[in-house]
């Protein structure tokens, strides 16, 4: 029979194996690429004129929309587009108002679109777009991102830029504070989080860049994007057999264990 130090035994492992599950759910990201580090063709631009793509990710749209390497905003900039002109921003390598970081505060690439293609950006700025899969219908999932605004390199405005970004789950839709900021300027990156409630078990996920004036480029940034159930969904059956086998061995070796001493 079983002791009570053996049950106090098990029952500990029971709890540690079911606390790491929790966390290791709390934890998972369930958005591919949030950080823009896997590519195709390194950082450069993607969409309908790309010469590179995110991977995990979808841009549709006629629109710039490009992928920036580190340290590059405001120097180099990215791969050349379909005008032969290489993207780069304002900032203070190259006579703008503000210093861009060399990366967002997630790290490594992010990307960059113009909010005002053409002649309005709710018809032609590139939108952003992943399926999400594996949703628990009812459940709440929490979406964070990091975003900032700046000027494309060689443009100037006699008027303040504004931009935004509205972001989509499935049916539901937000959008971020618009940012202002002058000619030649930069925002500094912001952070946008909200909680969705999953509607299906598999939901679009999307970003498009808003609130844009007309030929001026604002340009939007992006980068850092997670998607994360609010709390731990229910173990599977699967996953509660091998907390069961796991408790088991956990109770075999206690008992041999004893048997040794008492030997």
């Amino acid at each position: 029979m079983i002791n009570t130090k053996t049950a106090i035994a098990v029952a500990k492992a029971v709890a540690l194996m079911l606390v790491a599950s929790s966390a290791h759910a709390q934890l998972t990201n369930l958005v591919t690429n949030g950080g823009f580090e896997q590519t195709t063709n390194g950082p450069a631009t993607i969409g309908i004129w790309g010469t590179s793509e995110a991977v995990g990710w979808t841009a549709t749209g006629p629109g710039l929309m490009s992928l920036l390497a580190p340290g590059t905003a405001d120097t180099t900039g990215s791969a050349p587009t379909n005008f032969g002109q290489t993207f780069s921003l304002w900032g203070s390598h190259n006579g703008g108002l503000n210093v861009i970081p060399d990366s967002s505060p997630n790290g490594g690439n992010f990307l960059v679109t113009d909010t005002t293609y053409g002649f309005n950006n709710q018809d032609v700025t590139p939108l952003l777009s992943q399926t999400i899969n594996g949703l628990k219908v009812g459940n709440q999932y929490t979406l964070s991102f990091n975003y900032a605004a700046g000027q494309w390199y060689g443009y100037t405005s006699p008027v303040n830029l504004t931009n935004a970004w509205k972001y989509s789950f499935g049916d539901q839709v937000r959008e971020t504070p618009t940012l202002s900021y002058p000619n030649k300027g930069f925002t500094g990156w912001q952070q946008e989080s909200y909680t969705f409630t999953a509607t299906s078990t598999s939901q679009v996920l999307s970003f498009l860049a808003t609130n844009a004036p007309h030929a001026v480029p604002p340009m939007a940034m992006l980068d850092g994007i997670s998607l994360t159930p609010v709390t731990a969904p229910v173990p599977e059956p699967e996953e509660w057999a091998m907390m069961l086998v796991g408790a088991g061995l956990v109770s075999f070796q206690v008992r041999r264990k004893q048997a040794k001493v008492a030997a």
